[in-house]
């Protein structure tokens, strides 16, 4: 612990005023983040490491597994993040990020592990459909390879809670939002995206198109946008 606060006078006396014309910034004309990541908690985890992104670049909402609870199934703070990253920042780009090793994905596979733990069970149950996916569709994969076929399971599931909240839902009727899932192999170093068109993760790479869950794209539904559209 005292080497952790030791870097708190590192930051006040070298990165602060190596950036203060950044902070100063910052603190006069606010935020405008251009993502929202919900990752895991987990220490090895840092989104903005990943994403080499500088203070006030990314939002970022971090909890056990990156859950998202589905809109109206609780009211907090992730539900929330979504909602103020969304309407008051005008994010339009958001990052479901799994990962390797993940123990929360652990617990799932393995429910006997959250003995003593009732509320990191109760949180779990919004990554119950990873777990039932993998068990229903590949019940031949164990060990470390289930674990994993889950967290990537899981990133698909989060997404598709994502996707039930009203601002999220709205921003993607008028093609304002993308939605991204991505998956960090913390011991090879390697990010995976999601394509949505294949439903596959593939390494992202410097010389290859992005892959996207959810492009941005317009949704036209109601018969009189459809009439309008037509002439």
């Amino acid at each position: 612990m005292n080497d952790l606060i030791g870097r708190v006078f590192s930051f006040e006396k070298t990165t602060f005023p190596n950036s203060s014309e950044l902070f100063g910034k910052l603190s006069t004309q606010g935020q405008a983040p251009k993502a929202l990541m919900i990752s895991c908690a987990d220490s090895r985890i840092v989104p903005e490491q990943i994403m080499q992104a500088q203070p006030g670049e990314l939002f970022v909402c971090r909890n056990a597994g990156n859950m998202i609870p589905p809109f109206a199934t609780m009211n907090g703070g992730v539900s929330s993040t979504v909602e103020y990253a969304v309407v008051a920042l005008g994010v339009r780009d958001i990052i479901v990020c799994g990962h390797s090793d993940c123990g929360a994905m652990k617990a799932l596979s393995e429910p006997e592990l959250l003995g003593g733990m009732p509320n990191v069970a109760a949180w779990l149950r919004h990554g119950a459909a990873a777990e039932y996916v993998v068990s229903s569709c590949t019940p031949h994969v164990a060990g470390t390879e289930r674990v994993r076929a889950i967290a990537l399971e899981n990133v698909i599931a989060q997404i598709a809670n994502l996707r039930t909240h009203p601002s999220v839902a709205a921003a993607i009727a008028r093609g304002e939002m993308a939605l991204h899932g991505w998956f960090v192999d913390i011991g090879a170093g390697l990010v995976l995206g999601l394509d949505g068109d294949t439903g596959q993760f593939v390494p992202l790479r410097e010389d290859q198109p992005l892959p996207v869950a959810l492009p941005a794209a317009q949704r036209i539904a109601s018969e009189a946008d459809f009439a309008e559209a037509a002439e």
